[in-house]
């Protein structure tokens, strides 16, 4: 919006020429996502208190947690709000990407919060059910692989990280790929969200990395010179990727430990769906097992913790899946935990960016 009303009169005051550039607006975003929420964070709290609206615990986990009960939830609601108002603020709103960046985002948002309140009515852990949640990720997903294999600009090629000469084209097949790219990220955030502030850190580093990446895959010379897909418009997507970082650094101040808020599925499933989409769009979708490498983690515990206890008639490959609680049952505290992932993913998201060059 801003874009639009302030850009055109860069003819009579040339201050408003900055308003071209995207690192600015990306800049803007950012900064636009944080003082939404840190502003709006204490009387949202409030509300959210008042309405009693608040985390339901469950009985199987550590024993730590039980002082989460009744803490406000839903604070995916604030981030929400930020991400819509910073990205209508600052995006060029011409560019169809940032609408599937925000439709995205806004409907699983939908999904999580419809879960969230169900537990929340229900007073237990039980939202929507297993097949229905993923039902309708699948539908959203499958729009956005739909409408991305159908636009002029895309194909259905894949960028391999450290690999410049090997893209094998999956044609229709990429509707799949991207369903289960976009579904599989909203998942593993989700899984990730068990401590304070343990999901909000390492999207907030995912989507600083992919902001970079969606800058470099919209400049023609620097996506041929660093030898990555170009992608025309790409570059829109960064000022939406700023508004990711943004508004996870502003929901940080009130999520860090101990959490006067937690962001529910509405936000994390959302978070997810984001990345996952942005990485389709900027065709850098393995990318994100890298610079997102301790969501992938975390889903593969649970995933080799649940094939584990089957075939084995009951005993466990960890303490306790997702791998977070691992830690937990082996004596580590929560901030101990949240601080050492956080510094993994600040690596992992170095490596990914050290891809640009190892090509």
């Amino acid at each position: 919006m801003l874009y639009h009303l302030l850009y055109p009169l860069h003819t009579q005051f040339s201050a408003f020429n900055v308003f071209r550039y995207i690192t600015f607006r990306s800049i803007g975003s950012a900064v636009t996502a944080f003082l939404v929420v840190f502003i709006l964070g204490p009387s949202f709290i409030r509300w959210l208190k008042q309405q009693q609206i608040g985390q339901v615990v469950r009985d199987d986990g550590p024993e730590t947690h039980l002082s989460k009960q009744g803490v406000p939830t839903m604070g995916g609601v604030l981030m929400l709000t930020a991400i819509t108002l910073s990205t209508l603020l600052w995006a060029d709103l011409t560019s169809g990407l940032i609408w599937v960046c925000l439709g995205i985002t806004l409907f699983y948002g939908g999904i999580g919060s419809v879960d969230d309140w169900k537990k929340i009515k229900k007073k237990n852990t039980q939202g929507l059910s297993a097949r229905g949640k993923l039902l309708l990720q699948v539908i959203g997903a499958s729009l956005v692989g739909l409408y991305l294999h159908l636009h002029p600009v895309y194909d259905g090629t894949l960028s391999l990280p450290f690999i410049k000469d090997f893209h094998p084209d999956l044609g229709w097949w990429y509707i799949p790929f991207a369903v289960a790219v976009i579904v599989g990220a909203s998942n593993a955030v989700n899984l990730t969200d068990g401590l304070d502030g343990l999901a909000a850190g390492p999207v907030m580093i995912t989507g600083a990395v992919y902001a970079i990446f969606s800058y470099a895959a919209g400049n023609a010379v620097v996506a041929h010179y660093l030898q990555i897909p170009h992608v025309l418009g790409a570059g829109e997507v960064a000022v939406f990727c700023g508004t990711l970082v943004g508004a996870c650094l502003g929901f940080l101040w009130f999520n860090a430990y101990p959490a006067q808020i937690f962001m529910g599925d509405v936000g994390s499933l959302a978070l997810g769906g984001a990345v996952g989409a942005v990485s389709i769009i900027i065709k850098q979708e393995f990318l994100l097992c890298i610079s997102g490498g301790i969501f992938v983690m975390e889903a593969l515990s649970v995933i080799m913790q649940v094939g584990y206890f089957k075939m084995t008639g009951g005993k466990r490959i960890f303490l306790m899946a997702p791998f977070h609680h691992h830690f937990e049952k082996k004596g580590w505290a929560e901030p101990k935990v949240v601080i050492r992932f956080w510094i993994v993913s600040i690596i992992l998201g170095l490596m990914a960016l050290a891809t640009l060059k190892l090509r």
